[in-house]
């Protein structure tokens, strides 16, 4: 499960169309309170910060349909009042674009 911090253009399809559908789920946990991977650490480092959560899957959606994708799953606008920034990491911006050039699949890295 993971949510990168790089900008979604420098992302491959499957890594486009993954955090995607990773977001939605972490969305889910923390607004519908469920417990499934509600302690894992990609889904910590977004409590108290659904606003900016929120304001990354506004750029994945951009990027979604510059790539001619159809994005039919808006989130619900009323939870993202918290904190609009994300300052916490599980692996550092230089660690990420590490881990991507190592998967060696597109990522523009």
């Amino acid at each position: 499960m993971r949510i990168w911090d790089i900008e979604p253009s420098r992302l491959c399809r499957n890594h486009l169309l993954g955090e995607h559908r990773e977001l939605h789920a972490i969305w889910s946990i923390l607004t519908k309170n469920k417990k499934g991977y509600s302690r894992h650490p990609e889904t910590l480092r977004w409590k108290g910060k659904l606003k900016a959560l929120y304001l990354r899957h506004a750029l994945l959606v951009r990027e979604l349909e510059k790539r001619a994708y159809r994005h039919r799953s808006e989130l619900a606008k009323c939870f993202a009042l918290d904190r609009a920034r994300q300052n916490q990491f599980v692996n550092s911006y230089k660690e990420q674009l590490s881990i991507l050039k190592c998967k060696k699949c597109g990522c523009k890295v």
